[in-house]
């Protein structure tokens, strides 16, 4: 298998409709190896949906840990006065990480008006199962650590992202380049906004019936002005690489990497959950066989998908990490499409 059947499995899902652009980049801890694009270029800035769990919430997360700000045992109650009740009164913040605390994926009612609605209505709601039983995927727990990490961290959480960002150097065969290329951020400067891959509106969010170019896609993270824990990042296939980059040198043990890209923290993060049966780490998602990356990866792979089309999976065995965004919200594919066609690249990539 080869660069060339990705590339056919890509432009197969776009003819398909599956996704109307995609953009793709495989690269090794040193550097880019291939990088293509259909129906758009490169300098496409995509919705990352749930990849700001890992890219910027989880990474935030880590500061905070790192710096000693934030401790991952510490009980959910310390932040949130709503938190109560004996059923909930030991989730910590590791549990709201490895989706283990008991929250539901998403509230039952239409979202609330505003940060503080949102948290109530959040650590009011009733737990679906006794916390560490198993885990359940909830956008409400990353929600959660969006707000707790703005207010451990004294700044919004875009705020303790952008730090984070800059200290990633840009590869040194982009900086003669457009500052889109290396583009990671919750709010795309206006004039970026109408070349971002368009998404359209879930049916029963209120701005149905228009496109979305450079808006958050998730109507949960459009309440919250586009800046919360479980989406809202928007970035292009390059910059994404980039990150990834980083986080596969810390994985395996370049003690040279920025902060908090450790190889101690990234191995914490990335270490599979003790929570029966869930393949769930702090943040990440790790490798079965029937995840979104195929059969090709090693056992040690990590990663994590995004709602809109998007997927980032990063393979230290092997010094491989491979990036797929797309913008499947603004055309016919399913999830179950789309994880068809994330199987399918990740295996025709796997001698790469």
């Amino acid at each position: 298998m080869s660069v060339d059947d990705a590339r056919r499995v890509v432009g197969a899902a776009r003819v398909k409709g599956v996704f109307p652009t995609a953009a793709i980049e495989i690269g090794s801890s040193a550097a880019p190896i291939w990088s293509d694009a259909v129906g758009t270029d490169l300098t496409t800035p995509f919705d990352l949906a749930s990849l700001t769990k890992v890219i910027a919430t989880t990474s935030v997360v880590m500061e905070l840990v790192r710096t000693g700000a934030l401790g991952l045992e510490e009980p959910v109650s310390a932040f949130f006065g709503d938190w109560r009740g004996a059923d909930r009164a030991a989730v910590a913040v590791r549990d709201l990480l490895e989706h283990a605390s008991g929250l539901p994926a998403r509230l039952l009612d239409t979202p609330p008006a505003g940060r503080r609605e949102f948290q109530h209505d959040i650590c009011s709601t009733p737990l679906e199962y006794a916390p560490r039983t198993r885990s359940i995927y909830s956008d409400l727990g990353f929600i959660l650590l969006g707000f707790l990490a703005a207010d451990r961290g004294g700044a919004s959480l875009d705020e303790l992202f952008d730090r984070i960002r800059m200290r990633l150097a840009p590869p040194p065969d982009t900086l003669r380049l457009e500052p889109q290329f290396d583009l990671l951020t919750f709010t795309l400067p206006s004039a970026l906004r109408r070349s971002a891959a368009p998404t359209r509106p879930m049916e029963e969010d209120p701005r149905r019936g228009r496109i979305l170019y450079g808006e958050v896609h998730d109507n949960y993270a459009a309440t919250l002005g586009g800046v919360a824990g479980h989406a809202g990042l928007f970035g292009t296939s390059l910059a994404v690489g980039e990150f990834a980059r980083t986080v596969l040198r810390a994985a395996r043990g370049d003690p040279d990497t920025p902060a908090p890209f450790s190889p101690e923290l990234v191995r914490l993060f990335t270490a599979k959950s003790t929570v029966p049966g869930s393949s769930r780490a702090l943040g990440w998602d790790t490798m079965l066989p029937t995840s979104s990356c195929g059969t090709r990866m090693s056992a040690s792979a990590f990663g994590h998908v995004g709602y809109t089309g998007t997927s980032l999976w990063i393979d230290p065995d092997r010094d491989r990490y491979v990036v797929l965004l797309t913008n499947r919200v603004n055309g016919a594919g399913t999830l179950d499409d789309m994880r068809t066609v994330r199987r399918a690249v990740h295996d025709a990539v796997g001698d790469v």
